[in-house]
């Protein structure tokens, strides 16, 4: 059973682990000036940074164990960036392309070594942020003790069986015609999205098809891969409105037989909104091409999205790991899809697996998962309903907005069904509203914990402080200043108790 929810929310420190653990995912962003120090590497903010989501801010054992080893080798100005395998190492290797990067292997460890502060260090660590690629924070924490650097592992609760049966059992009511070998764990989300995009791209380049379409405004590193990793300009086409089916019909008409895949998200991130899935499906497949659904807002058991499918990818940091202390990822293969005996081959090539210990921990946390999702999303409909109605609250995005309602009820697997996730837009200063807000802030959701975020402003920063990047924002409806709430377990009047007070502080000005 869940514990029950112990007070009020009280402030946390800046920088701060949430939860307050060793491995949290997320961390305390308590202010907006906190939020520009993070974005813009301030020192005054980075030195408080106990952790950070970990594909952005590198785990403190990652680092240690960075440290460790450049001080075993005498490295000066040089900065070791982990990997999670040898594959990856050589692929980082491959895209930095230059003398001043260094490969290495050792302890049975895999990376490459570029100039500390350099463009090569910025690649470096992008194309891990990317592809998911990092060492897993608990294989560093084996490592360092392996090594006589730390004593011993933190304790915590693992699962004693078989981790990835038990991970699977818990997931099979999203997927009941998926058999074991269509299941596929992954070291994290974005490894999943990665992996199924080289895999999808890879088949469908040997029939000369190239080109990739993004529905929907996504999550940066799925937008980043298909900027970067796609054939070269021209294939990668953003349709960023979901119910733009003119678009999309024209685009296969004109492009139909060049098409590899369409890419989106059900419901995507931050404006959660739904495309119509069976409609999408039937075009795609009628044009030859391949469907990634990414089901992380609203997770795997809130949306049956593998008929529609050919892969359906998913961040399993999110609710099935929902204390918040372990990232993860899962891919499935749709047995019935076209490509599925060659897509499940490049996968269990290609994918990076969750490392052994990380599986234990969220195999421990998965089966609750049922109850943390009705509790999560018994609250949001009162919280959708308090903000719609709130003068100072301009519009609300979630996922029964009326404009992909319909589009969402497709898939929804219950009536019930949301998902953690909503966005406002407010008609008060969005800073003063977010410095006075009690809640817990910090990337991240589908945690027990609330969280609230300014979401474009953490992952698009660099739109959001330029002119061309904020007309770029403009025109995909999307503003600076948008609110992300990822609703957790706690009482609903509590929510909306600190929601209400800040928005209080904010009209008084």
């Amino acid at each position: 059973m869940l514990a029950p929810f112990m007070g009020t929310f009280t402030p946390i420190p800046l920088g701060q682990p949430i939860p307050d653990l060793r491995h949290a995912v997320s961390c305390s962003l308590p202010t907006m000036r906190d939020v520009r120090g993070y974005e813009e590497k301030d020192p005054a903010t980075v030195r408080h940074l106990a952790s950070g989501y970990p594909r952005f801010v590198v785990h403190p054992y990652v680092r240690q164990l960075a440290v460790h080893l450049g001080a075993r080798w005498k490295l000066v100005g040089q900065i070791v960036w982990l990997a999670a395998s040898a594959r990856l190492a050589d692929e980082v290797f491959r895209h930095l392309a230059s003398p001043a990067a260094v490969r290495f292997s050792e302890e049975g460890l895999h990376g490459v070594v570029t100039p500390e502060f350099s463009d090569l260090a910025v690649r470096a660590k992008a194309f891990l942020q990317h592809t998911g690629g990092f060492l897993s924070a608990r294989a560093a924490e084996d490592c360092l003790v392996r090594l006589g650097v730390l004593p011993a592992v933190e304790a915590e609760t693992l699962w004693k069986g078989d981790a990835a049966a038990e991970i699977r059992r818990c997931l099979r009511p999203a997927f009941p015609d998926a058999r074991d070998e269509d299941f596929f764990l992954t070291a994290n989300g974005m490894n999943a999205v990665y992996s199924a995009f080289r895999a999808v791209a890879a088949q469908q380049a040997a029939r000369g098809r190239t080109v990739w379409v993004q529905l929907g405004w996504l999550y940066l590193d799925t937008i980043a891969i298909l900027k970067k990793f796609t054939a070269g300009p021209g294939n990668h086409v953003a349709v960023v409105n979901v119910n733009d089916r003119a678009a999309l019909e024209r685009l296969f008409a004109e492009q139909g037989a060049r098409i590899a895949g369409v890419l989106t998200e059900v419901p995507t991130n931050p404006l959660i909104q739904t495309p119509d899935v069976p409609w999408l499906a039937e075009l795609v497949r009628r044009h030859g091409a391949r469907l990634i659904l990414d089901a992380s807002v609203a997770s795997p058991l809130g949306v049956a999205l593998l008929p529609h499918a050919d892969i359906v990818v998913a961040s399993l940091t999110k609710y099935a790991a929902s204390e918040g202390d372990v990232i993860a990822g899962l891919a499935v293969v749709n047995p019935a899809g076209a490509d599925a005996p060659a897509l499940r081959a490049a996968l269990a090539a290609g994918v990076e697996p969750l490392y052994p210990r990380e599986a234990s921990r969220l195999a421990s946390q998965i089966g609750r998962m049922p109850e943390v999702l009705a509790r999560i999303e018994a609250g949001v409909p009162r919280i959708v309903e308090f903000l719609e109605k709130h003068p100072a609250v301009a519009r609300v995005y979630w996922a029964k907005q009326p404009a992909t309602a319909a589009a969402f009820a497709k898939v929804a697997c219950t009536l019930a069904a949301t998902g953690c996730m909503l966005s406002f837009e407010l008609r008060v200063p969005m800073e003063r509203f977010y410095d006075a807000v009690r809640l817990p802030k910090g990337p991240s959701f589908g945690m027990t914990t609330t969280l609230l975020c300014p979401f474009i402003q953490l992952a698009h920063y660099d739109l959001v402080t330029s002119e061309a990047g904020r007309a770029e924002l403009a025109a995909a409806g999307l503003s600076p200043d948008l609110m992300r709430l990822s609703v957790g377990t706690e009482p609903v009047e509590e929510i909306v108790a600190a929601i209400s007070e800040a928005l209080e502080v904010a009209s008084r000005g």
